[in-house]
């Protein structure tokens, strides 16, 4: 459950980086990274563009461990630095 605006700020920024990286259109909270297509390379530039457009560095084992916008965002929210 969405329980406040940063984290809709998140998931909605999460969803934008995962679509523009994996040359989707859409993608939903709960699909899985892996099943979309993902691969190291593309997981690589998401952990960039989470440094860049949210200010927060996400390390490559959270990122194997959370491969949900969901469970990412929520890790993300976790640790309460996001800057935007």
């Amino acid at each position: 459950m969405i329980t406040s605006e940063r984290a809709v700020l998140i998931i909605d920024t999460v969803c934008a980086i995962w679509c523009r990286e994996l040359q989707r259109d859409d993608v939903s909270v709960e699909a899985d990274f892996f099943t979309l297509g993902g691969q190291s390379v593309i997981m690589a530039r998401i952990q960039r563009a989470f440094i860049e457009e949210l200010g927060v560095e996400v390390p490559m084992d959270q990122l194997f461990l959370n491969p949900t916008v969901a469970s990412i965002s929520a890790y993300i929210e976790s640790l309460g630095t996001v800057t935007q």
